[in-house]
């Protein structure tokens, strides 16, 4: 039995009183005392852990000056705040042990676009994606393009003054802020931009914080403007934070306090609102993938490439391509990388065509003058279409997620990775950064912007081992006396965060200066302290890089133990599970709650931090010295009768949809349903379970019991009565009608062939390639048996002898609900069996992707399991044998519509040629059949009908399958879903049922 696990960590007294006193307030935001959402930001995309006090949500800036004003009252003088964006920083800047301010679950509003003038409006939560998908059609973007686009705020994006690919075009997030609101740490409101200098002397007037800003920064722009010159070196990738040099503009008599905020990490004052500048996108793209033999021959081309005038030049070395083998993504860009090492993402944009053809003509004349000599490029792709652009650019984003499927303890990590140096420098630099590395026998990644001098280096450490754990410094001070050599800056692009140490050496005479425009902003140190700079006067310090670690947690824990959950542990908090993309399949829960607790990054955290607690409480249970005041803990221990973490962890197991989506989309492959199950597993040798999860994980054997009297079971389950009983007491929805056509009976009408193996076994060998066993599952045989006939049929249409062995459980429900044991005792009986099957060797076909999909995921996880057979989907099976299916079939086409088809979640992102196979079929029989980019439908198999999750789950189907389903009744005819929980969504929400592919193909072969 596991332990109960009381709050190690608790809050301070002073951060209780304040907390319980901002209830008390008008802010109408939330606050979030509770354990696991102050471990959630306890981490970012960094090295670095640091467990805040608490985390607050304001819904609006008013909020934002009640918390303030609140906190200059006497008693909480001492509580400090951090702002947080997409949580996506590698270097730590949002982490910290007070108060976290996250803008990103309620002020994620555009608020206003202008195309006339050329702006737009947004509060500091809003996604850079979302924000450009909104202005596409307008024919304008937000120009800065970030790896982590999908999920990074421009609130984050501004107090980091982030730059990415382009950013020799387009330059850094400051070069197009307008206007910013903010708040300071005294509850004052203020706004700036660009102003005159009469209206600067007024300002100065002000006898508030607001006059003394203005006043201190003027001083020190004019009065030392030739040590700031000296100082800020002339290069495309910079100093970001408190950017002096461009404060004060003499050619235009202008000041401009943007320059500051922009990349002072929320040390300054927090972001309201941001007035933003708008570019016009490119009328024309094109993308070049340039091969090389190594990582350093592509490195020193990006000077002669620099010659063609790019956009953007991107190298990706040989590591992450090796990794991407591995990842979902290589299927979309082998045919475009094949055979390199090491490639450069060569991008150019035009406005005018004819000239972009004379670049590119160029380029590729370029290339194959010099393939295949030292040290020139082997070979070129030249995507097509956007399409294809898009996904190799999603290849270059997906770089850094991928260094964490790295074999062994030690995982390339960003702590020295984004140094810039002058472009022309750049080759010799990372010569000599790499003999470096070389010294202390370090593997090494490498990436980035070669066309800004920028490069991302991550060694691979392995932190829970104190003597890597001790180069974190060393390397740094290092790469610092490195990259002060060649004329460059420590961080080029990701901010300063724990490398605040640094800030001297770099800004020299003028960091006295920054400690006084610190002080001018944020007297008592009370917004982000440490980072970057401490305010004069003070006797705070700055942070270190020799700091927490999250491997300090985790060497806590026994080796064999992080082994058996290694899915926890590997999670590196890259946040690519942040997606905010509603048609996306990455991360249902996440997208619907804007609760980072329910992402796979989130579960994952809550599960490392559980599996530390049992590791220090093995024999006794740590007592907590006080309790939490606030609603959240009250409605815990409403329902559990007493406090324990293990329930929090519950709580963010339990809103995982078991859809799989994490288990390929994410680069790491942290696949959080294996890692619930095996949580509750062990959850409930302590805790009861609900009786519903009885009934849930033996519902195969209950349909198939239900089965053999449908009439009388849909009589007792199918009333109004019934159902108000089963939703109050078993806490189920809308519980599904057993078919009455049972396969039994649909198969005898057929006149079948029996299912006899050892007649089977018999079989000739020309026998059995006319024949397909086609296994059976609860879902389509007992809710939607016609789908299972109508399959035997067209297979029969086919020329195929079809053998329909009898039901047998799969399991998949026992895991969902962590019935490990038994799924495990039921996968062993099961596999025997279907080894036996493959001996005959006649194909294994199933229809529903989640049953089919268990077969060839969860079990070959089991330890000691020896699958030597394969069940195949559908679509599969029939693309392996389409010459069958074009000379069946292929003469009796008739003109058809175009079918639309909803693919299911587990099997888009387990099976990933799933969906085009079915399009490649259609296409072959020339029937026209589009692919509709959706997230999950929101059911999910059992979460969609646990009564907790209904409103869930509807919001989930209404965020992209709702809005992509035909409102024409007649246009419905032609909506395709493969799986039964999409159809039974469909039916659910939007009234009508839509077919199988495999019914469309049968409707053919019988035309």
């Amino acid at each position: 039995m596991i332990p109960k696990l009381n709050l190690k960590d608790n809050l301070k007294p002073e951060y209780l009183l304040f907390l319980d006193a901002l209830a008390k307030t008008p802010f109408s935001g939330e606050i979030r005392p509770d354990f696991a959402s102050r471990l959630m930001m306890s981490t970012d995309n960094s090295i670095y852990q640091i467990l805040p006090q608490a985390v607050v949500y304001p819904k609006s800036e008013q909020d934002l000056v009640h918390l303030f004003q609140l906190a200059q009252q006497e008693p909480f003088k001492s509580v400090t705040f951090s702002p947080r964006g997409g949580g996506t920083g590698t270097n730590g800047q949002s982490l910290s042990p007070g108060i976290i301010i996250d803008c990103s679950k309620y002020m994620h509003q555009i608020l206003e676009i202008n195309l006339e003038q050329g702006w737009v409006r947004v509060q500091p939560g809003v996604v850079l994606d979302k924000l450009n998908a909104e202005l596409k059609p307008y024919g304008v973007f937000f120009a800065p393009s970030l790896s982590p686009s999908n999920r990074a705020t421009i609130g984050g994006m501004i107090n980091t003054d982030a730059c990415g690919q382009g950013s020799r075009i387009y330059g850094r997030t400051s070069n197009h802020i307008l206007e910013l609101n903010w708040v300071l740490a005294d509850g004052t409101g203020g706004r700036s931009h660009a102003i005159n200098l009469y209206t600067l002397n007024h300002l100065k007037q002000q006898p508030n914080s607001i006059g003394h800003i203005y006043s201190q920064v003027n001083e020190i722009v004019t009065t030392k403007q030739k040590i700031i010159e000296q100082s800020f070196p002339k290069m495309p990738r910079f100093m970001t934070g408190y950017n002096l040099a461009k404060v004060y503009s003499p050619p235009e008599q202008t000041f401009n306090l943007n320059w500051l905020l922009a990349g002072s990490e929320g040390t300054l004052a927090i972001i309201t609102e941001a007035k933003l500048k708008l570019t016009p996108i490119p009328k024309y793209k094109k993308l070049i993938a340039i091969h090389y033999n190594c990582f350093n021959d592509a490195l020193f081309a990006a000077e002669t490439l620099l010659a063609f005038a790019p956009a953007a030049i991107e190298t990706i070395d040989e590591k992450i391509l090796s990794l991407a083998r591995q990842d979902e993504i290589y299927e979309k860009v082998k045919h475009f990388i094949l055979g390199a090492k090491a490639i450069n993402l060569v991008e150019f944009s035009s406005d005018d065509l004819e000239e972009l053809a004379q670049k590119l003509t160029r380029i590729c004349q370029s290339i194959t003058l010099n393939r295949n000599q030292p040290q020139q490029p082997t070979g070129y792709y030249l995507a097509q279409n956007e399409t294809e652009i898009s996904h190799l650019w999603d290849l270059r984003k997906r770089g850094v997620g991928l260094l964490g499927n790295t074999k062994g303890d030690r995982k390339p990590i960003a702590f020295i990775e984004d140094t810039a140096v002058p472009p022309a420098c750049l080759a010799n630099y990372i010569c000599e950064f790499q003999t470096l590395l070389n010294a202390y026998q370090l593997d090494y990644a490498m990436y980035g912007h070669v066309d800004v001098g920028c490069m991302h280096v991550r060694p691979a450490l392995d932190l829970k081992v104190p003597q890597d754990e001790a180069l974190i410094g060393e390397l740094s001070d290092k790469v610092v006396a490195l990259v002060r050599k060649y004329g460059g800056v420590m961080w080029g692009e990701h901010g300063k965060g724990f490398r605040s140490e640094y800030t001297p050496t770099f800004f020299g005479e003028l960091y006295p200066d920054l400690g006084k425009i610190k002080a001018a902003f944020d007297p008592e140190n009370r917004l982000n302290p440490g980072k970057i700079v401490a305010p004069n006067a003070s006797y705070n310090e700055v942070v270190r890089v020799e700091a927490p670690l999250r491997g300090h947690f985790d060497r806590q824990v026994a080796k064999e133990v992080r082994s058996q959950y290694e899915v926890a542990f590997s999670c590196n908090g890259n946040g690519a599970c942040f997606n905010y993309n509603p048609d996306d399949v990455m991360c249902p829960s996440a997208k619907i709650t804007g609760d980072r607790i329910h992402s796979p990054k989130g579960r994952a955290s809550l599960m490392r931090e559980w599996l530390r607690q049992l590791a220090i409480n093995k024999s006794e249970e740590i007592e907590k010295s006080g309790s939490l005041p606030l609603k959240f803990w009250n409605n815990l221990t409403k329902i559990w009768g007493s406090y324990d973490y293990s329930h929090e962890v519950y709580n963010g197991m339990h809103g995982c949809l078991s859809c799989k989506a994490c288990a390929s989309q994410c680069p790491i492959h942290v696949d959080i349903p294996s890692l619930k199950a095996q949580f509750l597993e062990l959850y409930h040798t302590r805790y009861l379970r609900h009786w519903r999860d009885y009934f849930v994980g033996n519902i195969e054997t209950l349909a198939n019991w239900q089965s053999h009297a449908p009439v009388l079971f849909n009589f007792l389950t199918q009333n109004f009565v019934t159902r108000w009983l089963i939703q109050k007491f078993v806490r189920m929805v809308d519980p599904p009608a057993i078919s009455t056509l049972t396969v039994r009976q649909g198969l005898k009408q057929r006149q079948a062939p029996v299912f006899d193996l050892e007649k089977l076994s018999t079989l000739s060998k020309l026998e059995r390639a006319n024949s397909v066993i086609l296994l059976q599952d609860a879902f389509t045989s007992f809710y939607e048996s016609q789908i299972v006939l109508d399959t035997y049929d067209c297979l029969r249409e086919l020329g195929y002898t079809v053998y329909v062995p009898p039901f047998f459980v799969n399991g998949k429900t026992l895991h969902v609900k962590g019935f490990l044991k038994t799924f495990q005792a039921i996968a062993q009986k099961n596999t025997d069996y279907l080894n036996q099957l493959a001996k005959l060797e006649i194909p294994l076909v199933g229809i529903e992707p989640s049953i089919v999909l268990t077969y060839r995921d969860e079990y070959i996880k089991i330890k000691g399991l020896k699958a030597s057979f394969r069940v195949q989907l559908l679509q599969e099976f029939l693309w392996e044998n389409q010459a069958r299916l074009k000379q069946k079939i292929g003469d009796r086409i008739s003109e058809s519509d175009r079918y639309y088809l909803f693919g299911h979640c587990t099997e888009k992102t387990i099976a990933l040629n799933s969906q085009k196979q079915w399009q490649q079929i259609f296409q072959m029989l020339k029937i026209p059949l589009s692919l509709v980019a959706t997230g999950c439908c929101g059911m999910a198999g059992i979460y969609g009908h646990e009564a907790e999750h209904y409103n869930e789950s509807q919001g989930i189907y209404a965020m992209s399958w709702r809005r992509q389903i035909s409102s024409d009744v007649e246009q419905r005819k032609f909506c395709l879903a493969t799986g039964y929980s999409c159809r039974s969504q469909i039916k659910r929400f939007d009234s009508f049922v839509p077919l199988h592919p495999i019914q469309v193909l049968l409707s053919h072969c019988k035309i």
